[in-house]
This record gives structure tokens, C-alpha cells and sequence, in this order.
């Protein structure tokens, strides 16, 4: 998700910094990320810095430190299942009681979305980031892969081989 959104936002202009693991700063960098922060060294709800928008992908930060470094009327949208059952109620519950913190919602899919990110990656304005294709068979192997946090992209599931059997 957080590649996408680098990207998705970056062409709209925006000033974007992407948080993320040392492993993955270069990767978010060469996506176009203005500032990168690498949270095993620095936390960025200790910056002086002020953000429109939090994206919270990862789970990894208290609400409460998040809305510390929120703008004026800036929002926390959770998005992750990450932090598990306890995020989703934390995140629930922050939604209820602050109007800087988005409703966790299940997106609302339709064909124009579909249509306008298909529209960004054949301009190149996105670009999806593969991190490694498995053959359906091999779907155990790639949901161990996701889980163990080393996935810098998107984990690829190929239903069909290469000559589209």
C-alpha cells in the first residue's frame, strides 16, 4: 500500500516523507519520497515537522504520538491490520473521539479508481514495485514471505505460467 500511495500522492504534487525500515529507504527514495525516515533510527512523532496526513500502514506508532505532529487540521487515516485486533479497536475507538483520526472503513471499490490507477502506470507516474512472483502452488511460501517483513513491493500470485496456461 505505502509504495502506491508515495507515488499515487507524489503525482498529484505533493510533498510526501515515507517512514519505513532501514532496509527499504532506498527503495522509497527512488519512488519519489521527498523526505525519508528511517524509524529504527529516528521516530517521526519526535520531529519539529507538522504533516497534513498520516497514513498509518504500518500499526507501529500511538495514536496519541501521531497526532502530536498533525497540522492544524490535519487526519490520521489507520489502514493497517498489522497492530491486530488491538489497532483496529485503538484506531475505532480514536476515530469516535477525535475528528483527527479517520473511520477505519473497507474501501469502496469501482471502475473509475481502477481506470484512473490504470491511467498513472501506463503514463509512468506509478510504478508497481514487484518484490517477487510465485506460482499459485507456491501461495504458502509467499504468505510466509509477506509475514516475515522483509517484502519491499508487492508479492506477486501468477494464477497463469508464461505461455498463459
Amino acid at each position: 500500500m505505502g509504495s502506491f500511495a508515495v507515488q499515487i500522492a507524489k503525482s498529484f504534487g505533493t510533498e510526501v516523507t515515507g517512514v519505513c525500515s532501514t532496509d527499504k529507504v532506498e527503495m522509497v527514495r527512488s519512488i519519489g519520497a521527498d523526505h525519508v525516515i528511517d524509524y529504527k533510527k529516528e521516530d517521526f512523532t519526535k520531529a519539529d515537522k507538522k504533516y497534513d496526513l498520516i497514513l498509518d500502514n504500518a500499526g507501529a506508532s500511538r495514536i496519541s504520538n501521531m497526532k502530536k505532529v498533525l497540522a492544524k487540521k490535519g487526519k490520521i487515516v489507520p489502514n493497517s491490520g498489522h497492530g491486530g485486533m488491538s489497532y483496529v479497536f485503538r484506531a475505532f475507538g480514536s476515530s469516535i473521539f477525535s475528528s483527527k483520526v479517520a473511520a477505519m472503513k473497507v474501501a469502496d471499490l469501482n471502475s473509475s479508481d481502477f481506470i484512473y490507477l490504470k491511467d498513472l502506470i501506463e503514463s509512468g507516474k506509478v510504478k508497481p514495485i514487484i518484490d517477487s512472483i510465485y506460482e499459485l502452488n507456491k501461495t504458502p511460501e509467499a504468505i510466509t514471505h509477506l509475514e516475515s517483513g522483509k517484502v519491499k513491493g508487492k508479492v506477486v500470485i501468477r494464477i497463469m505460467n508464461e505461455k498463459g496456461e
